[in-house]
């Protein structure tokens, strides 16, 4: 058996960072929405665990799909071969959490697959800040490192999306935070572009109404409908896509 399943992106609607913790990572304000781009990843009972990736270019064997397949068999220790083959169609270090939801997908399905009693979303949290929210997508608001969710409705919206080309390290963007702070409808903007100046010139050339997600490189703009969002990407000069908010999943 064969199972394929999506690992579908977000976009941070708002971010707002309310400061340095103790532990290293960072308390936060957000609203995730997850949209309709996603990665696609395949799962199969194999006679030996094996990887591959194909789309963006990534490391086959040090991921968050490995990771995530990793951690469940060290919480349940006990070795869970199978074939996964990864779709990699969200652009990589661009904040729209697509580690993170190929992390959560992989736990979600290895549950399936094998029949699993596992707390799922104790691992998701291990994992990375984002990753419990993709256990239910939709749209949350998030506190904490990201992990506080409340459910929020989810109405039908449409993104334009336009990726420089380039990723941003989070770790990167977030320890520039303590040295420039934030403002604005995404606090990380200022530090992300003063992690890599070449994201402050690819803001001014979309203009007016875009907005950065998650600590970038991405930027994304709300549409009134699929020709709409067309538009606004016409004639941008880069990575670029159209998508759609999805509501909860589970």
């Amino acid at each position: 058996m064969t199972l394929v399943v999506p690992a579908r992106a977000k976009l941070n609607l708002d971010l707002r960072v309310i400061g340095r913790r103790e532990d290293g990572f960072h308390d936060l304000h957000t609203t995730f929405q997850a949209i309709d781009l996603h990665d696609l990843i395949d799962f199969e009972p194999a006679t030996h665990t094996r990887y591959e990736v194909e789309g963006f270019d990534l490391d086959p064997h040090d991921n968050s799909v490995v990771k995530a397949h990793k951690a469940v068999e060290l919480a349940l220790q006990e070795e869970l071969k199978v074939a996964i083959r990864v779709h990699k169609r969200i652009p990589p270090g661009s904040g729209m959490g697509g580690a993170s939801s190929d992390a959560a997908a992989t736990l979600k399905a290895l549950t399936i697959m094998f029949n699993l009693k596992v707390d799922l979303y104790a691992i998701a949290e291990k994992l990375g800040s984002d990753v419990p929210f993709f256990l239910h997508g939709g749209r949350a608001r998030a506190e904490g490192r990201g992990e506080k969710l409340m459910a929020l409705e989810t109405g039908p919206t449409t993104f334009a999306i336009a990726w420089p080309g380039f990723g941003l390290s989070t770790a990167d963007v977030y320890r520039a935070w303590d040295e420039v702070g934030g403002e604005g409808p995404n606090g990380l903007r200022r530090a992300a572009e003063h992690v890599d100046p070449r994201l402050k010139q690819f803001a001014e050339r979309l203009g007016p109404g875009w907005q950065m997600t998650g600590s970038g490189s991405a930027f994304f703009k709300a549409a009134a409908g699929d020709q709409e969002a067309k538009a606004a990407v016409a004639d941008l000069d880069c990575w670029k896509t159209v998508a759609a908010s999805v509501p909860r999943w589970s």
